[in-house]
């Protein structure tokens, strides 16, 4: 396995690093002004300026929809390791990735559309998504059961002459909050009867379709995270045509798992980056500060800790990097553990840098002033979001103790 950058990736992560330097660190504070006033003024859910301002520059360079593989409307996307060390960049400021048009949920909803959708579902809906002029939210998670478990899921899609109609509860529907969401991919059942995994399906219904009531946005540790949120959505006899049907009946769960193995690794990939940054802001940190006669940099346990996240960091790299070879050349279904094993280290290894960093900066770590303690709520979330640690873990052990029954057999 050789993992060392292609000469196009060096240049498009040189490209995507100057963008950085210039364009998206000295907007941070922008944005999170343009954040606050919108609030103050009482709308909070309304698109921030400067993120528009910077997708045309991002776009003239090349930096778009990279995250897209063996597509003809993206022709310029990468594959699955060479995209890992770009969105691990992007990782670095959490609303960055947007300004690619790579962010969550937009581009696991593309690639369910790119891979399972019709010409004319690609043509109405996957055109404007790669375009950027419109946004999406992906529900499948449910209140009212364990959604860890995806085949616990009672949302109904019941099918009625040319139509489909849908009822039913989700939450933590990310990016439904921004106005621009136009589209909900809905994942719920069509027969409850038939066998386990044949039971869901996933349909395409339109943001503004009558029936949606979007009750209230979700705050992870106090933030809405607007204008993208993470909104709870009752779908009451929302009608919408049996065409707007993903694949067909029954082919629900197969397409979650196929959707969910790029999202993944993407997420992996962006908490790297952030796990680099807190590093970062660590370091600087504890060499600007005395405390007790010395500076921080000076006293062990800081060095024990630095340590300790430089091999962290580089050990979940490594992690990814395999897991994103194994799902270019061997496919997502046979890189199963490998994409277990990857969704529970990154979030867990950055959760544990920030929160180092956080402690280096003291009060100010739980401030705004410094991203760590908005880093540390969106990381946390990972160890839930698309699977939690337990479902990943319990893969992970599964398949071990597969192949090692499959060896005392032999």
């Amino acid at each position: 396995m050789d993992f060392s950058y292609s000469a196009k990736v060096k240049a498009l992560r040189g490209e995507l690093l100057r963008f950085f330097d210039e364009s998206i660190y000295p907007n941070e504070p922008v944005y999170l002004q343009e954040i606050r006033q919108n609030r103050a003024a009482g709308n909070a859910w309304q698109p921030t300026r400067i993120i528009e301002q910077l997708k045309p520059a991002a776009r003239e360079l090349g930096l778009w929809n990279l995250f897209l593989p063996q597509s003809a409307r993206a022709p310029q996307g990468l594959s699955n390791l060479e995209y890992a060390p770009l969105c691990e960049v992007m990782g670095r400021v959490p609303w960055s990735a947007e300004v690619f048009n790579c962010s969550a949920p937009d581009s696991g909803n593309m690639e369910t559309l790119e891979r399972y959708g019709s010409e004319a579902i690609k043509d109405r809906w996957l055109e404007p998504l790669l375009a950027g002029t419109i946004r999406s939210a992906f529900l499948m998670t449910e209140p009212a059961v364990a959604s860890s478990d995806a085949t616990n899921i009672q949302c109904s899609i019941r099918r009625d002459g040319d139509a489909y109609v849908i009822n039913g509860r989700k939450w933590w529907s990310s990016g439904a909050g921004d106005p621009r969401c136009a589209l909900y991919i809905v994942m719920g059942k069509t027969d409850p009867d038939a066998a386990t995994h044949k039971q869901q399906s996933m349909i395409l219904v339109p943001a503004d379709a009558a029936g949606i009531e979007v009750i209230r946005p979700l705050r992870v540790f106090g933030y809405d995270d607007a204008p993208h949120g993470h909104m709870e959505i009752v779908l009451r006899d929302v009608r919408v045509p049996a065409g707007n049907l993903l694949l067909g009946e029954g082919r629900g769960f197969e397409i979650a798992q196929g959707r969910l193995g790029p999202g993944r690794i993407h997420h992996c990939m962006r908490t790297i980056g952030a796990a680099e940054r807190a590093l970062e802001l660590l370091c600087q940190r504890v060499l600007s500060r005395e405390a007790f006669g010395k500076r921080l940099s000076e006293q062990s346990i800081w060095l024990e800790r630095i340590a300790q996240s430089r091999c962290m960091i580089d050990q979940a790299r490594l992690l990814t990097l395999n897991a994103a070879y194994m799902m270019d050349t061997v496919g997502n279904k046979v890189a199963r553990a490998e994409i277990a094993m990857i969704k529970t280290v990154a979030p867990g290894m950055a959760c544990q840098i920030i929160d180092w960093a956080i402690q280096a900066h003291g009060g100010a770590g739980v401030s705004d002033d410094f991203p760590l303690a908005a880093m540390y709520a969106g990381i946390r979330t990972l160890r839930l979001a698309d699977g939690p640690d337990e479902v990943h873990n319990a893969t992970i052990a599964k398949l071990e103790l597969a192949r090692h029954k499959t060896q005392a057999s032999a």
